[in-house]
Order: structure tokens, then C-alpha cells, then sequence
């Protein structure tokens, strides 16, 4: 049976913290979404598909002024708000639907605790447990200022101050996640992987989305944030951490072709960079 079905925009980093935490624990979880542009023709739901002429004539309907990263009317039913009261995404729901849960790191515990017969990945006693939660606070603190720098890029209203708030975030999230590491450790709490380790790979993939937008940093006159080089000699056990993980097979599925193809537009705008 299903654990878990999400609603999301796609591909998502976010929401890859779910489905690798889903696949080390042998669970299944079901996943609905589009690109992020295409969610506005979306009837957002339990049962969520594209709009149809029929869901517009629906009571159940609710037509919304769009949340932020969307820009036209969001259509949603009086359910998926009772599910979820904020109307965002990514949206989890029960296998009834009947429950909703919301926010990626709220998702990732769900699917932790739904497989935990088979892996442990939410600790092993309430302070381990504990410990793992102060790490998925501390990602959220940089999870809000990584989203507002992505979306100032893709909205073209990117500026020194917001691009300097994101690189000095980053800086304090990888200062604390290097010392954690620094004993050459397998993860982030006693030595073991948890979904601390996979929120924190997932919130770094989320970062070097920004390769995207590259062209447009360029003509700013700003530098890349995720600069692997940078990373790698001030971060080194953080970054280390990072690429071992990023290579295990229940992380690599989603997450090669996302940083492959990331790589490949900025390796293109460097090209580009050079020849003008």
C-alpha cells in the first residue's frame, strides 16, 4: 500500500528528501505534479489532475489568487484546504486523504516513521530523535532564504543585497554542517545516516539550482554561490559528505540527472561567457 501521496511541483529536491528516504525504507510513495509553470492548470487535490472544463464548474472548486512562485489563479478544492490550511505545495496526503502534511521536512519525518520497521532513520531515543530535528530547524533557517534567492532569479528581481543574504546563509549552514563532520563521519548524528544527512543533501542540490539562472548572474555581475571549488577547500567534511551520499544509488536515481543537467547549462554559459 501507498504510505504517502504528494503533490508537487517538479523536479524538486525537496521533494526528493521523501522519496530517497522512501526507498531506503522499502516503502512506496506516490508522486503527482508537473513543472512548476504548469501547476496553474492543475485541480489541486487528493485526487489532483489537470483542470477540466467539468472541475470549473464544480461547487467544491475554490478559485485563488496565486501564492508566491505562481503568477495566474490556483484552483482548489474545499478539501485539499481542510487538508491543508496554507495551500501550498508540496502537499502530502494519507493514504485515505484525509490527513494532510505540509512542509518537505514534515513529509520526510512522515515516510521516517512509516518505514522505521525496516530502517531506522529517525533516530533510535527521543535525544537522538531530538538531535536529528535541531539539524531539519537549523536547513529550514537556510531553506527560507535559498527559496527567496531561486525565486527572485526566475522572477528577474534577483539584487546584491539578496544574492549576498544567500551566500553568507550558506556559509553559516555549511560552517555548522563541517564541524559535524569533521571526525570523518558517516552522518550527521552518531555516525550513522538519518534524514538529517538526506535533508541536508537535498537542501544543497536545492542551492545549485541557481546554475540555472546562471546567464542571468552574469549579467548582474554576480558569482555563482554554489561555486564547487569554493565549497569544496572552506567545506571540505560538509562537501565530502555531500558527493558520497549524492553517489549511493537510493540518492543518485533522482538527484544525476537533476545536478548532471544543472552542470551542463553552466558549463554552456561558461562557454558562452568565453567566447564574447
Amino acid at each position: 500500500m501507498t504510505a504517502l501521496r504528494i503533490f508537487s511541483y517538479l523536479p524538486n529536491p525537496r521533494i526528493m528528501k521523501a522519496t530517497i528516504a522512501a526507498r531506503l525504507c522499502g516503502i512506496d510513495v506516490e508522486i503527482r505534479g508537473d513543472k512548476p509553470k504548469n501547476l496553474v492548470d492543475w485541480l489541486w487535490d487528493f485526487e489532483a489532475h489537470k483542470l477540466s472544463d467539468n472541475d470549473h464548474k464544480r461547487v467544491d472548486v475554490i478559485a485563488q489568487p496565486s501564492h508566491t512562485g505562481f503568477n495566474k489563479t490556483l484552483y482548489k478544492t474545499e478539501n485539499f484546504l481542510k487538508a491543508h490550511p496554507f495551500g501550498t505545495v508540496p502537499a502530502a496526503f494519507s493514504p485515505s486523504g484525509e490527513t494532510g502534511i505540509f512542509e518537505s521536512n514534515s513529509i520526510l519525518r512522515a515516510v521516517a516513521r512509516a518505514g522505521k520497521e525496516k530502517c531506522s532513520l529517525y533516530g533510535e531515543d527521543l535525544y537522538e530523535s531530538s538531535r536529528i530535528d535541531s539539524f531539519l530547524d537549523v536547513s529550514l533557517v537556510f531553506a527560507r532564504q535559498s527559496q527567496v534567492y531561486l525565486l527572485a532569479l526566475s522572477q528577474n528581481e534577483c539584487n546584491e543585497v539578496v544574492h549576498k543574504e544567500t551566500a553568507n546563509a550558506l556559509n553559516n549552514y555549511l560552517t555548522g554542517m563541517n564541524r559535524a563532520l569533521s571526525g570523518g563521519s558517516d552522518g550527521l548524528v552518531n555516525n550513522k545516516l538519518s534524514i538529517a544527512d538526506i535533508c541536508f543533501v537535498c537542501e544543497i542540490c536545492q542551492i545549485s539550482r541557481e546554475r540555472a539562472h546562471i546567464e542571468k548572474l552574469n549579467k548582474l555581475n554576480l558569482e555563482l554561490i554554489y561555486n564547487r571549488k569554493i565549497l569544496n577547500r572552506s567545506f571540505e567534511h560538509a562537501m565530502r559528505h555531500f558527493d558520497n551520499l549524492c553517489d549511493r544509488q537510493e540518492f543518485s536515481l533522482e538527484i544525476a540527472p537533476l545536478m548532471d543537467r544543472l552542470s551542463r547549462i553552466a558549463d554552456q554559459a561558461h562557454g558562452t561567457a568565453l567566447k564574447d
